[in-house]
């Protein structure tokens, strides 16, 4: 007989394809009546999205300009990605039409929300009922419903508006903020940071979607007082026009510049290196690697905080790009919650040369 499973409840906050990521791996662990995988006897009783809504390029942004909505495309992603695997309607959700017309680079699924919000008047049930035809495992809120608007002050002093406009400059982010800077969260992410057992931030891009969420009232001192485990996922490489240059401890002290009350308990780092060709092509775009000689550590100290390490094969072997694997990835999230109960410590880095097993690489081995 089956073991029945601890039900745990995450919080993933962030945005973009890396938020995306997480979600399509922990899905596979919601306990919500379908098939799950059992992780050494843990399962998700709730897995919530917090997305950002600062987005104003492409069709997010010519659909939040034209209707007055919240930008569609972060919060759609993660329906897709909490959806079932093949399903055709998430398939269809992600469809992006072509042709040069005015619906050219519109994606069905913002058109769905966008629609769906005119009929019912409110965005927030467009999601829940968009939502419900995916039949997704989760939630997903966005972090305000305030229309907000990214401001960047660059080190060059020179200010811009704009998640677009800051993702292209060229100078380094000096502070990151919102227009109105005074906006709410939901009273049910609220909530949901404060029964969760793991929150998660990240990965995805640090100043454009994992900081904004963390700029809106209430939500970093919800995460401070949360008993949860907090996890930082770093990116595996730098953003060009947003964090060239920055280290591990740049991207932990540019959170807790945002939120100093933030605390965390751990940070995920892939501390395998990705191929020499991968290398050449990424760092003409001006980006690189970034966390290996971190990932032999086996913690970090940032602003007087202790953070532990959890370094580990991350990679997507699959992808034509530089991406974290959603299983890989939402194993190592489970494995800082065995770690913080010292069920199963996870074996760091500097064993790695010593262990045999790809199961004993993981740190998965049971004995």
């Amino acid at each position: 007989m089956q073991e029945t499973p601890d039900q745990l409840n995450l919080v993933a906050i962030g945005g973009g394809t890396g938020l995306s990521s997480l979600l399509s791996g922990l899905k596979h662990y919601v306990n919500d009546g379908r098939s799950y995988d059992n992780f050494w006897g843990m399962a998700l009783g709730q897995l919530t999205a917090v997305v950002t809504v600062t987005d104003d390029g492409g069709s997010s942004g010519r659909l939040r300009e034209e209707f007055h909505i919240l930008p569609p495309g972060d919060i759609r992603n993660c329906m897709a990605a909490l959806s079932e695997d093949g399903q055709l309607l998430a398939k269809l959700f992600q469809y992006r039409f072509p042709g040069e017309g005015n619906l050219n680079g519109h994606s069905f699924g913002n058109l769905f929300l966008t629609a769906l919000t005119g009929v019912t008047g409110d965005f927030l049930q467009a999601i829940k009922l968009s939502s419900g035809v995916l039949a997704i495992r989760g939630r997903i809120f966005p972090s305000t419903t305030t229309d907000v608007v990214l401001v960047a002050e660059l080190d060059n002093g020179q200010v811009v508006r704009g998640e677009t406009t800051i993702s292209k400059f060229g100078p380094r982010i000096k502070k990151i903020g919102l227009s109105p800077e005074h906006c709410l969260p939901l009273e049910e992410t609220l909530q949901a940071i404060k029964q969760a057992d793991i929150i998660t931030l990240g990965p995805g891009s640090l100043f454009t979607s994992i900081i904004p969420n963390l700029l809106v009232s209430g939500i970093p001192s919800a995460i401070a007082e949360s008993p949860a485990i907090k996890v930082c996922i770093l990116n595996i490489m730098t953003q060009p026009g947003e964090t060239s240059g920055l280290g591990v401890k740049e991207h932990l002290a540019a959170l807790f510049d945002a939120a100093p009350e933030l605390n965390l308990d751990y940070i995920i780092i892939n501390c395998q290196p990705i191929s020499t060709q991968f290398q050449k092509v990424y760092l003409a775009d001006g980006a690189e690697q970034i966390g290996l000689s971190e990932a032999l550590l086996p913690e970090l100290f940032c602003y007087g905080r202790k953070i532990n390490v959890i370094a580990r094969n991350l990679l997507d072997e699959t992808s034509d790009k530089v991406r974290h694997c959603p299983e890989k990835l939402a194993k190592a999230v489970f494995q800082t919650y065995q770690d913080k109960l010292g069920k199963h410590p996870i074996k760091r880095a500097l064993d790695l040369d010593r262990l045999g097993s790809e199961t004993e690489v993981l740190g998965f081995d049971r004995t």
